[in-house]
């Protein structure tokens, strides 16, 4: 029995779901930058407690500004194009086909 590409999206979003998966959609790179630049900074002006003072400082503030950027999986794969959804279907059927399962 074929699986078709909605059959799989729907069991990827099952995963998802139930491991309550949520990944950073955007300004996660910014927030890294942020705690990396309040490091250097920090190390600078204080040498070693000062990166150590800085780092802490910009994490927070990188985690602040990442609030509310992270979406649920399932979320993400249904809103993938088309042609996205398409890729990510061969590669989980090439996974599938590669296990050992006796119903292959």
């Amino acid at each position: 029995m074929p699986l078709v590409m909605e059959d799989v999206m729907k069991l990827l979003c099952s995963i998802s779901e139930e491991k309550k998966m949520k990944a950073a959609v955007k300004h996660s790179r910014r927030g890294a930058l942020v705690t990396g630049t309040m490091a250097f900074v920090g190390g600078l002006v204080g040498g070693p407690l000062g990166i150590a003072v800085g780092g802490a400082l910009g994490g927070l503030l990188g985690a602040w500004m990442a609030t509310g950027q992270f979406k649920p999986v399932p979320q993400i794969l249904m809103e993938l194009p088309p042609a996205e959804q398409q890729r990510l279907f061969h590669e989980v059927m090439a996974i599938v086909r590669r296990s050992c399962w006796p119903c292959w």
